[in-house]
């Protein structure tokens, strides 16, 4: 069986916690915060969140993992069957990844947990957040996913990510993201009322407590 290890807090872990729900695949979860211990890092080279276990052993890194599980397990098909729709689709996830996901995390601190963010660094998250979203209208399709008529894995990238962005523009940057923006708005909505979502929201919000815990200690 495969084990999912990270927890239940992080946007990357809930990714592929979706994946593997949306794919009816029994999977084990793992507590694991990641870090530098030499515990850690024989998991997860970086000592980064998620990690999933397989028979084979660990893989890190997201993308790779969605990708793998896609290309080894049954279920619901989470990528196009052709080449070129399946590179469109990770073209949209790295996007959302890049220039969405990890500009409004150099915002988290002040966004999620009290904590000052220097204002030139919230000067650059503006500017790169608004260039993510321009290219996300550019290149994103709507129909109702992010790639067109089915779900993918940018889907999951798009769900955990823009959400936290525009909390982050919100409470840190005082932009609405999605003022101009309904198609993204409405796929929020659409990927909220997925039936895992309420799975995957209960236990983010039975973990929250005990990692805040570890932020206030300096252990996270």
């Amino acid at each position: 069986m495969l084990k999912l290890h990270g927890f239940s807090v992080s946007n990357y872990y809930n990714m592929v916690k979706l994946a593997l729900l949306e794919k009816g695949l029994p999977f084990e979860e793992v507590l694991f915060y990641g870090g530098s211990s030499p515990q850690s890092v024989a998991l997860s080279p970086r000592g980064k969140v998620p990690v999933l276990e397989t028979e084979h052993g660990f893989l890190s890194e997201t993308g790779v993992i969605l990708d793998y599980i896609e290309q080894t397990q049954p279920g619901k098909a989470l990528l196009p069957p052709d080449a070129f729709g399946q590179a469109k689709v990770r073209e949209l996830l790295r996007e959302i990844e890049l220039y969405i996901e990890l500009p409004a995390r150099t915002c988290y601190a002040e966004a999620f947990f009290g904590m000052a963010v220097d204002p030139l660094i919230k000067e650059r998250a503006r500017a790169d957040l608004l260039a993510g979203f321009a290219t996300l209208k550019r290149n994103g399709r709507f129909a109702p996913y992010v790639a067109g008529e089915q779900m993918t894995i940018a889907d999951l990238m798009f769900c955990f990510s823009v959400d936290l962005a525009c909390l982050v523009g919100k409470k840190v940057l005082g932009v609405d993201w999605l003022a101009d923006f309904p198609e993204a708005k409405a796929l929020l909505d659409l990927l909220g009322k997925n039936p895992h979502m309420a799975r995957i929201v209960a236990d983010k919000e039975a973990a929250m407590p005990v990692f805040l815990e570890l932020i206030k200690s300096g252990k996270r």
